[in-house]
């Protein structure tokens, strides 16, 4: 059965690929994007099957009216997917106050001020799926994307303590974990002034990795894609679903590392308890 879509971040990346699947094999896409023109060859193709809202999830009261017209005008929505964002790239002191600013308010803020817009409507008509796109870097960090990770760790806690809250209204997140996956992500990103004081640490080495095309970019975005769509049409799909070779070596590393650092300090951590009381 065909589903209705509503997507976000549309305009590239996996987000047009997205699209343009769920097109392809019958379903309907609300697809918003931040300036017009870049899916007119899809209209063209699709008709009525495709719909474009033009917001910036930064501006919150537009993005809410969008979101209303949108429940409004197809009546149920099936799947919310929140995949709008960007990278900020570059060691933490080096970023200007402007851009710590608008990466918090693009990834993060206004992940959440979207999904808090598509909540009452997934409620009022008796639930739904969202999926949240964030990146292995949701759970892992590499030096030089600090402030991205930033967004993407406070985006899947907040996404875990929604889900809990929702759960009653039939409404279920996905967490989609991409790695390094070959889309324009990099050509992309916002980067900050470079310093010679980072030149010889692991952030200038990631520098020079990836502006000489040394960094391994594993990820296929279709093969991406279509593992996001059969996650997301489970009756009944896990909260996260790592997606490529190195996301999941670089999370699996991650997590043993930090359970043996929990475990090695297991007594510290009692030691916090208050005394027994009789």
């Amino acid at each position: 059965m065909a589903k209705t879509w509503l997507i976000t971040g549309t305009s590239t990346g996996l987000g047009r690929l997205l699209t343009e699947r769920l097109l392809e094999r019958g379903d309907r896409v609300i697809a918003t994007l931040r300036r017009k023109g870049s899916l007119d060859d899809l209209l063209s193709l699709h008709g009525d099957r495709l719909q474009i809202l033009t917001f910036d999830v930064t501006d919150t009261p537009t993005m809410r009216d969008a979101v209303s017209q949108a429940f409004t005008t197809l009546g149920r929505i099936d799947v919310v997917v929140s995949n709008a964002g960007y990278g900020l790239f570059g060691a933490a002191e080096e970023a200007s106050d402007e851009q710590i600013e608008r990466q918090i308010a693009t990834n993060l803020t206004g992940s959440i001020q979207f999904l808090r817009a598509v909540l009452p409507h997934l409620r009022e008509q008796g639930g739904g799926r969202i999926v949240q796109v964030s990146s292995e870097g949701g759970q892992i960090a590499y030096p030089s994307f600090s402030l991205y990770h930033a967004t993407k760790w406070g985006i899947e806690g907040f996404v875990e303590s929604v889900a809990k809250e929702v759960a009653p209204f039939g409404i279920d997140f996905v967490i989609a974990e991409p790695g390094p996956t070959a889309t324009h992500f990099a050509e992309g990103l916002d980067r900050t002034p470079t310093t010679t004081i980072y030149e010889d640490t692991p952030a200038g080495e990631l520098r020079r990795a990836l502006a000489s095309g040394d960094l391994a970019i594993k990820g296929d975005a279709g093969n991406t894609v279509d593992a996001i769509i059969n996650i997301t049409d489970m009756p009944n799909p896990p909260l996260r679903i790592t997606l490529g070779s190195t996301a999941y070596d670089s999370i699996s590393h991650a997590l043993k590392e930090r359970l043996e650092s929990l475990e090695a300090y297991k007594e510290v951590a009692l030691s916090a308890d208050r005394d027994e009381v009789t």
